[in-house]
């Protein structure tokens, strides 16, 4: 999951439900600085929330642009149904058509973390008209890496059996064993982090789970898309190989960046630099 270093909403940025003939989405959005030059919608990946592009959205507010983050249904603030079929990929993507829409903003980038890349594609291939492009951050062609794919799995057979708070504490621990000693998160992430968790839904975790670990390889499908392309990644990257995302690149003839010195957040990480390439990308579109 991507983890926002600060809770602190950036300059023009309003919370709000975003109504749609889909329903509500809790988005935050933030207005551009000076001359608007587009606008962009941003999809959290798994266990994320639209917080998760809290960094991002002042330096592309800065660029002129504005950027919507949402949380998906079933995610954080958003609220979600409790059956499993509400969460599939295309459900999701007809989600993030009505989204585009509901902005009324005209064809609008979309850019997915993740997760958030699989629905993005999905969104994009269904209804090409609605957006002037597509960037895939941090989310590979297909199912996640093979470690990725076991965590996963041994997360949704947690939430199939144990308490949710239960579940939390567990993986409070595992993710505690990579950070430096002496190094912890503030209290108020840590109790973001946790809102988030519970808030969540675990029918979305459960099904969004699934799709990750099973998707089949869409390099052929994003070869045909007829929106601009744009696959990132760190070169830390580890929920997929670095090596497949390359190579979706020069297969699918994609704008091709790559972040130096980020792993799965360039979003969080390194925001002006992502958002340098980001706009860079978009100025061609």
């Amino acid at each position: 999951m991507s983890k926002p270093r600060s809770l602190a909403l950036p300059p023009r940025t309003r919370a709000y439900r975003l109504v749609t003939a889909r329903g509500g989405f809790a988005v935050l959005d933030t207005a551009p600085e000076g001359e608007a030059r587009g606008t962009v919608l941003l999809l959290p990946g798994y266990t994320g929330s639209k917080e998760d592009f809290l960094a991002l959205l002042g330096p592309l507010s800065h660029a002129g642009y504005r950027a919507v983050a949402v949380d998906g249904r079933g995610q954080h603030e958003t609220f979600g149904p409790r059956h499993r079929t509400a969460y599939s990929r295309r459900a999701l993507a007809l989600d993030v058509i009505a989204q585009a829409d509901a902005l009324d903003d005209g064809p609008v980038h979309l850019l997915g973390h993740s997760f958030g890349g699989l629905v993005a594609r999905s969104a994009a291939w269904l209804a090409p008209e609605a957006f002037r492009s597509l960037t895939l951050l941090s989310s590979g062609p297909g199912r996640v890496a093979r470690p990725q794919r076991i965590r996963v799995r041994m997360l949704r057979g947690a939430l199939a059996l144990l308490p949710k708070e239960r579940v939390w504490r567990a993986t409070r621990w595992l993710d505690s064993r990579g950070e430096e000693p002496g190094v912890t998160d503030p209290p108020e992430i840590v109790s973001f982090l946790r809102r988030r968790w519970m808030l969540t839904r675990i029918v979305q975790l459960s099904a969004a789970g699934r799709l990750l670990r099973r998707e089949r390889d869409g390099t052929d499908q994003l070869a045909q898309l007829t929106v601009p392309l744009h696959i990132a990644y760190g070169d830390g990257e580890m929920v997929w190989p670095v090596a497949g995302l390359a190579a979706v690149a020069l297969r699918t003839g994609a704008h091709h960046t790559v972040v130096v010195g980020a792993g799965h957040s360039p979003n969080v990480s390194h925001p002006q630099e992502l958002a340098d390439r980001l706009t860079a990308f978009w100025e061609r579109c």
